[in-house]
């Protein structure tokens, strides 16, 4: 993709980007301009970026990710396991800011 073309809106886009994550630690990070992702675990780096620029149109600076391990548990007494999951930290470049509760564009 040349850097002069805007990005495009995908089916793909609204795959990678499943819901934003909101905990005490996001929160935090959002001070300075990270917002907090869960992806599919195939998801890479550039095509975060690209979806996150596409359906709301900020620039990105960075994209960090880490895959978080299920956690054993008891569901009515029988062990279980939850499924792990993918999160994508986006770091906004200065001054950019999504604001989750007017939507996609």
């Amino acid at each position: 993709m040349a850097k002069s073309e805007a990005a495009k809106l995908t089916e793909r886009n609204y795959e990678i980007i499943r819901n934003p994550l909101v905990t005490e630690k996001t929160t935090m990070g959002s001070q300075y301009g990270q917002i907090t992702f869960k992806v599919p675990t195939d998801a890479t780096k550039p095509e975060i970026k690209t979806a996150v620029e596409a359906l709301w149109k900020v620039k990105v600076e960075k994209v960090n990710t880490l895959i978080q391990k299920g956690k054993t548990k008891r569901f009515k007494g029988v062990p279980g396991r939850r499924s792990n999951f993918k999160k994508a930290i986006v770091k906004l470049a200065e001054g950019q800011t999504i604001d989750f509760s007017e939507g996609v564009k």
